[in-house]
């Protein structure tokens, strides 16, 4: 089980460990306290219709409308910003610390490190190809005659994967980045069911642009996408017979979720009473029948069903009016769309009636926490989060708009849960495989061009980004850990040969040295890290093991695996190896620090 694509672990003196690095890396580590391990399925891989049976409960009445919010709450006293505190923002706010970075949200402080970043767009997705793939009117397949990577370049999400592994290793902007990867996990579409390279372009730049906007924006730009307008029916969808699949995932997974909350987000009664019936997603599904794709599209046979127009993702859908239903439609938050409403009207009372439910601020601001923090907040967290997405203020950040998100990362990043320089014992998350890619390349100074972090990398750690196995993601919010009351989402794709694999990734990266550019890559760098930084430090091999643990994690690894550590590093020598000890010293305590649970698992 230690090979994978050939790869074997090769360092003598560390092979004592691996077997505590491994157990401690499956199941959670002692970060955690409780996580056990698990080998378990992935739970988004069951079929929708059946998750949907385990998830929706029974119907019950619509919720009050909400009352107006009330004002946000303000951020935690300010206090003096050290190593640790800079390397837990970073884990938490960017796609991981550098010596760099660290060293710039220390002399900045965590406020004014966040202004900035809000403020900051450079990200961009710009691979792939155009929408002829969707304008094609010849004979045959559209990629007769365009060479092997047609289907790569045109229909795949794999162009944009490598701008999203080449932005999350180098550009500047990284807690965007970070929030628009969480958006995508939350209003999720794929590229198993759908495919056309330049909607989901199309589609995750929305995300990077209303990062830091409104939630009812990214609502109406997910309602409006035609992306996902084909992957969950809503596109062309009939007043005749409409489909359910949007309403209902827009209701269950987008905004409001299945059961009544308070405003912390725990169960009103104890309970799960139901937010809605399969009536209120009827209702849903009627009031947003009659879009279609933009203008643009074209087929050899034409557009069909007549009256609509032909498959094309270069736009938000626009309405047509023969399609469209136009009978009353009661919805949630006490908001009935009147008989006779035109389509575009129609879908602002959806969006309305979502906005103002109760529900949406601690079903979405736990979610965010969950991916940017902590995956078991406590409720007094949630509430706060919750708040100042209600208020859409937090301090002197954001509108004063329920559902700004700027106020509302703000919440969760300078909250007193996730800046405090002890953490509870459950706090933190498992790092999910993405960010685990992308952070140990940029800790170690290394380049991608995101090549070998798809079909190889990402798949072998069932997180090929862009590609979850359905609308319920890579893995669900609620995944429990087995043994404990915890829940920690990512152990949903975790087992113990993900554990092994996470190890023979850093393999790669150290003793093979990554992989080189492929030919037929643009721009290609490989995948590779640059260790000369830390040689510097390779003479004193408690010096080195430390200066690479506190950059992994803010902190020297506990006294006990350190001791254990600093003896495998100090093995080389310039008696044993004259020429490379140092490098190899330096291979080894990357390996061991990287490898830990105390890297592996974020506090």
């Amino acid at each position: 089980m230690l090979r994978r694509f050939g790869i074997a672990l090769t360092w003598r003196r560390t092979s004592a460990l691996l077997g505590t690095a491994v157990l401690l890396s499956a199941c959670g580590g002692g970060s955690t306290g409780d996580a056990g391990s698990t080998d378990s399925t992935l739970a988004a891989g069951t079929t929708d219709q059946e998750a949907l049976k385990k998830r929706a409960p029974a119907p019950s009445p619509a919720p009050s409308p909400a009352p107006a919010p009330a004002p946000g709450p303000a951020p935690a006293p300010a206090r003096a910003m050290t190593t640790a505190d800079a390397v837990r923002l970073a884990a938490q706010a960017s796609f991981g610390p550098t010596e760099a970075l660290v060293a710039s949200i220390r002399s900045q402080g965590a406020q004014a490190w966040l202004t900035a970043q809000l403020a900051s767009s450079a990200s961009r997705y710009s691979g792939g190809n155009g929408g002829e793939v969707h304008q094609y009117t010849g004979s045959g397949d559209f990629c007769d005659g365009k060479g092997s990577n047609c289907w790569r370049d045109w229909s795949s999400t794999e162009p944009l994967l490598w701008d999203f592994y080449r932005n999350a290793v180098n550009q500047p902007d990284q807690l965007r980045q970070r929030v628009a990867f969480a958006l995508q996990q939350i209003v999720v579409i794929n590229n198993l069911e759908v495919s056309g390279t330049y909607g989901f372009r199309l589609y995750y730049n929305n995300l990077l642009d209303n990062a830091f906007g409104n939630y009812r924006q990214v609502l109406t730009k997910v309602a409006l996408s035609p992306v996902m307008g084909d992957f969950l029916n809503n596109a062309n969808n009939d007043k005749a017979a409409p489909n359910e699949n949007f309403a209902r995932e827009l209701l269950q997974l987008f905004s409001v979720g299945t059961c009544e909350l308070n405003a912390d987000g725990s169960l009103k009664g104890g309970v799960c009473t139901a937010t809605y019936g399969n009536g209120t997603v009827r209702s849903y599904a009627y009031a947003m029948t009659g879009w279609t794709y933009p203008a643009g599209g074209a087929t050899a046979w034409g557009c069909w069903p007549k009256g609509l127009n032909c498959r094309y993702y270069g736009g938000d859908m626009v309405p047509v009016a023969s399609f469209h239903d136009t009978a009353e439609r009661k919805l949630l938050s006490g908001i009935t769309v009147a008989a006779g409403t035109a389509a575009a009207p129609a879908l602002e009372a959806v969006l309305d009636s979502l906005m103002a439910h109760p529900n949406i601020g601690p079903f979405i601001g736990k979610q965010l926490i969950q991916h940017l923090v902590a995956s078991n907040p406590s409720p007094a967290y949630v509430g706060r989060v919750a708040a100042a997405f209600n208020a859409g203020k937090y301090g002197s950040v954001g509108t004063g708009v329920k559902g700004d998100l700027a106020a509302t990362v703000s919440a969760v990043l300078l909250d007193a849960e996730a800046r405090s320089a002890t953490p509870a014992r459950n706090a933190g998350r498992l790092r999910e495989p993405a960010l685990m890619f992308a952070g140990v390349l940029r800790a170690l100074n290394g380049q991608t061009d995101g090549h070998a972090l798809s079909w190889w990398w990402g798949a072998s750690l069932r997180q090929h980004v862009f590609r979850p196995p359905s609308v319920f993601n890579f893995y669900p919010p609620d995944y429990p850990v087995p043994g404990t009351a915890l829940v920690g989402p990512e152990f949903g794709v975790h087992s113990a040969n993900a554990a092994l694999e996470r190890l023979n990734y850093l393999t790669y990266l150290l003793d093979w040295g990554g992989s080189p550019p492929e030919a037929d890559v643009p721009n290609a760098v490989g995948n590779k890290v640059d260790l000369n930084a830390f040689t510097t430090s390779a003479a004193d091999a408690a010096g080195l093991v430390d200066r690479l643990s506190v950059l992994a994690t803010g902190a020297p690894l506990p006294a006990a695996p350190r001791d254990k550590v600093i003896a495998a590093v100090a093995w080389w020598t310039d008696q044993n190896d004259p020429t490379n000890w140092k490098t190899n010293r330096v291979k080894a305590a990357a390996y061991l620090v990287f490898g830990s649970p105390n890297y592996q698992v974020m506090r």
